[in-house]
């Protein structure tokens, strides 16, 4: 199934989610080969794009096979959100998406991220100034509200009425941050609200949390974000049960090692030797995350700043545990 946001065809259901420190260009590159439809860049400085901001620069670092991608900007007023939104669409992206649901306090008190559902007026301004500077379709993700989950609608029509071409809705208001379930109603009560496109977020795990969220709410699109780390099978998984009704296995743990290892190398090509080991610790993490002594290769891998080594560490795991299954099998026959 193909969805347009603006002029712009997603060919599928899934999106990866923007997240600092995670999705970043690497990560981007193996959720797209591995089936996500649409990538989000880790947010942006808008101010910091308007500034020359070589930091803020390297996030609109994307490679050709991301498209279509999206970037991620946020701030606090229209002048600012509409001269960063000029300088990302130099880059030719495919979507700017404004952030208008982090909760952390660091940007809330800038009066971005999720502070901007507390001024809806401002909101409609930033959106409408943003879709005057750029060519591109201006999307944004937004929390369900600020404490209140009803807010989700009307801040959705506002968005609309701005210009939006669609909006993705994290069932949780910023107080609640990542705590408690997400609502998915909110998101229903969002898409029967408005006419762009809805893009669902918060919960959805698996391939079948992704399907039923789907289901449920009628979204165009489920956006997964922290339940893709160390599992970027997760996107074609989720595609191909919405699609053919069939559920894939989970990858094995030898796939898993693998991937762990190209993701490291394509880190490597993108960051440079140390920088590429140190940012891949929480990937690490949580490729690990679950295999039988998983605390203690956590432990091993968390102190490298050798790729070879860290290499070494998984496939010297990978072989003691294969080995050991033989061991079991051929003390059962």
């Amino acid at each position: 199934m193909a969805v347009m946001i603006g002029d712009v065809r997603i060919d599928g259901r899934t999106v990866l989610a923007p997240l600092a420190g995670v999705t970043d260009r690497s990560f981007r590159l193996l959720c797209r080969e591995q089936g996500a439809s649409l990538a989000v860049t880790e947010m942006v400085s808008a101010r910091g794009l308007a500034e020359g901001s070589e930091r803020s620069s390297r996030f609109l670092d994307f490679d050709e096979a991301e498209h279509p991608i999206s970037v991620q900007i946020f701030g606090s007023e229209p002048g600012e959100m509409a001269d960063g939104a000029r300088v990302a669409e130099e880059q030719n992206p495919d979507l700017i998406d404004i952030n208008c649901g982090c909760p952390v306090k660091k940007i809330v008190n800038r009066n971005a991220g999720s502070a901007l559902l507390k001024d809806l007026p401002k909101l409609g301004r930033i959106i409408s100034s943003m879709c005057r500077a750029v060519s591109v379709p201006v999307t944004l993700k937004i929390r369900s509200g600020w404490q209140d989950a009803t807010e989700a609608t009307e801040v959705a029509r506002v968005a609309e009425d701005a210009g939006a071409a669609a909006i993705a809705v994290h069932g949780r208001t910023r107080e609640a941050r990542f705590s408690g379930d997400a609502a998915w109603d909110v998101i229903r009560d969002v898409r029967d609200a408005v006419a762009i496109p809805v893009i669902g977020n918060g919960d959805a795990r698996d391939p079948v949390s992704a399907s039923k969220m789907i289901n449920e709410t009628g979204c165009e699109l489920v956006m997964i974000g922290r339940w893709a780390m160390g599992n970027p099978w997760l996107f074609g998984r989720t595609e191909t049960l919405l699609e053919t009704g069939e559920l894939l296995p989970e990858p094995s743990v030898s796939e898993r090692v693998a991937m762990a290892i190209r993701h490291l190398s394509i880190s490597i090509q993108v960051k440079g030797v140390i920088a590429g080991v140190r940012e891949m610790r929480g990937h690490l993490a949580a490729y690990v995350k679950g295999m039988p002594g998983a605390a203690s290769l956590r432990q091993e891998l968390m102190t490298q700043d050798d790729p070879d080594k860290v290499e070494e560490i998984l496939r010297g795991f990978l072989y003691r545990m294969e080995a050991t299954q033989s061991i079991t099998e051929e003390a059962k026959v």
